[in-house]
């Protein structure tokens, strides 16, 4: 499948499922099961319930998708404390 026959909607995620799965539910009403891209988990950007997100579907299948994009929201903004002396991130 060609990624220029994709079809991109938004929606917002209403629930996190196991396996990197979630509940999204589209700005048409209807509820879908998405998965995260690649780039996504690669760049660790992380999806939690009540984010808008992009998400790219086959016009064969409109009951499954993919979150290709997690819009940002006032939620979102770095609000973290910054890291402690003596601690190191693992890689």
């Amino acid at each position: 499948m060609a990624k220029e026959e994709m079809v991109p909607f938004e929606g917002l995620v209403t629930e996190i499922l196991p396996d990197a799965r979630y509940r999204v539910q589209l700005d048409n009403g209807r509820m879908i099961i998405a998965y995260t891209a690649g780039k996504m988990k690669k760049n660790r950007i992380r999806t939690l319930a009540g984010d808008r997100v992009t998400v790219e579907m086959s016009p064969y299948d409109l009951d499954k998708g993919r979150l290709i994009f997690r819009h940002k929201d006032e939620r979102s903004a770095p609000m973290g404390r910054p890291p402690q002396r003596g601690q190191f991130r693992r890689r």
